[in-house]
């Protein structure tokens, strides 16, 4: 009856996680392997007489990114995830190809879009994987440990890119990203499918805007999604920001990548350690909870900040930044759970159209702080509490309205599952 029941079976827990990771490190490759030649990019393109950051490289690939979350997600639900993740995979290497062979900064931006294209194909068609194959607090919890497995990426991806620096330049960096690509499509056979094939979907415009309305009318998923926009915002001031901060207001721009692997390890831990809390106390109460400390850090942080004249010393800043990720972090996996879990054969879609919200509109807010900061860390701080305290508020709305589909702010019992 089920085609899929046979492949979930042999399929261990720890093997699903291993596999939603590296396809995770995949995507992130494409921005922090990059972090570390930003230098030789910024000499190679001349960017400085063209009055352009080397950050210009980073955002083309996320529109990329985002763009690509609604294509996937309702392929993904008509065709099933394996196909759309090996066309995915293609993209992707075919972008990373034209990066690393691009003539000049048109053609690379360009590649670099269609690179991003490509690699959001794993960023939504895993968390639809996960939906495939587990619910309720299991989902988050496994969500939970392969987004902290996935953060070794981060973690060690840029020193990977320091390492190729010191042999070759910055196209022998992306040209590795091709040798990531293959492993991946190699691993993404051998895994298989996961949806159902009961759950597929036709592949029409109507599936789309069924989702779209799903999503409107159904609380917990709403107010998650507005939530995840504010929180992403908050998270992409530090991606975005973090290295001119170390660099221009510091003045340690030699050791931005170990700030950045810190930072990486800290988000880690705090997904592996909030694994076991979700199992004792539900998602819903530890998003709730983790909101509320990311609100209470960006108060404290903004009153040192402000103390210092807009720059602490930076073990402050990066204090407060090193703990608002790690609770970001954790929000992040509990509250997309949440959201999936009344949408069943709606997943695919519905993960996408949360990444478009977190990815696409999370950077057009973290744009506007961004452009703020220039000699404190003052914006930064600002910006972390007003969408902290908005996307608490969200967050509270999903997970205290009234209504069948919110999840209960009380783990469920056995029975109840």
């Amino acid at each position: 009856m089920n085609e899929v029941s046979p492949l979930q079976r042999v399929r261990s827990e720890r093997s699903v996680v291993a596999f939603l990771a590296f396809i995770g490190v995949l995507m992130a490759f494409g921005i922090d392997g990059a972090l570390p030649a930003f230098e030789e990019l910024r000499v190679t393109f001349d960017l400085d007489a063209r009055g352009l950051s080397p950050a210009i490289t980073g955002t083309v690939y996320f529109v990329g990114m985002a763009l690509g979350q609604l294509i996937y997600g309702v392929l993904a639900d008509r065709f099933g995830r394996r196909p759309v993740l090996l066309v995915g995979i293609g993209i992707y290497a075919v972008g990373a190809l034209a990066s690393t062979l691009a003539p000049n900064l048109a053609v690379l931006l360009m590649a670099r879009f269609v690179w991003g294209l490509g690699a959001s194909a794993p960023t939504v068609l895993r968390f639809a994987i996960a939906r495939d194959l587990y619910t309720g607090d299991q989902m988050a919890r496994v969500v939970s440990t392969f987004s902290a497995v996935f953060l070794l990426g981060p973690i060690i991806v840029p020193f990977i890119g320091e390492a190729i620096l010191m042999v070759g330049d910055w196209r022998s960096v992306f040209a590795t990203a091709l040798a990531f690509a293959a492993a991946t499509g190699v691993w993404a056979v051998r895994f298989g499918e996961t949806l159902d094939p009961a759950n597929r979907r036709t592949l029409q415009f109507a599936p789309l805007l069924d989702a779209l309305r799903a999503v409107a009318v159904t609380p917990v998923t709403r107010w998650i999604l507005v939530a995840q926009a504010f929180f992403g915002g908050a998270f992409f001031v530090w991606l975005g920001s973090a290295q001119p901060v170390i660099d221009e207001i510091y003045d340690r721009s030699s050791q931005f990548t170990l700030f950045f692997g810190a930072s990486g390890i800290g988000m880690a831990l705090a997904l592996l350690f909030n694994r076991p809390l979700i199992e004792r106390f539900g998602a819903a109460l530890m998003v709730v909870l983790a909101a509320t400390a990311f609100v209470i850090l960006a108060a404290v942080g903004l009153a040192g900040t402000l103390a210092a004249d807009g720059v602490p010393s930076i073990w402050w800043w990066f204090g407060w930044a090193f703990l608002a990720n790690a609770m970001s972090m954790i929000m992040g996996p509990m509250s997309a759970s949440l959201a999936l879990e009344p949408m069943a054969n709606k997943a695919g879609t519905v993960s996408a159209i949360l990444g478009v919200a977190q990815l696409g509109v999370g950077a057009g807010l973290a744009a506007i702080v961004d452009a703020q900061i220039d000699t404190t860390v003052t914006p930064m701080l600002v910006g972390a509490l007003v969408y902290g305290v908005l996307g608490l508020g969200c967050i509270v709305l999903a997970t205290r309205r009234p209504t069948g589909n919110a999840p209960s702010l009380c783990p469920l019992s056995d029975g109840e599952r």
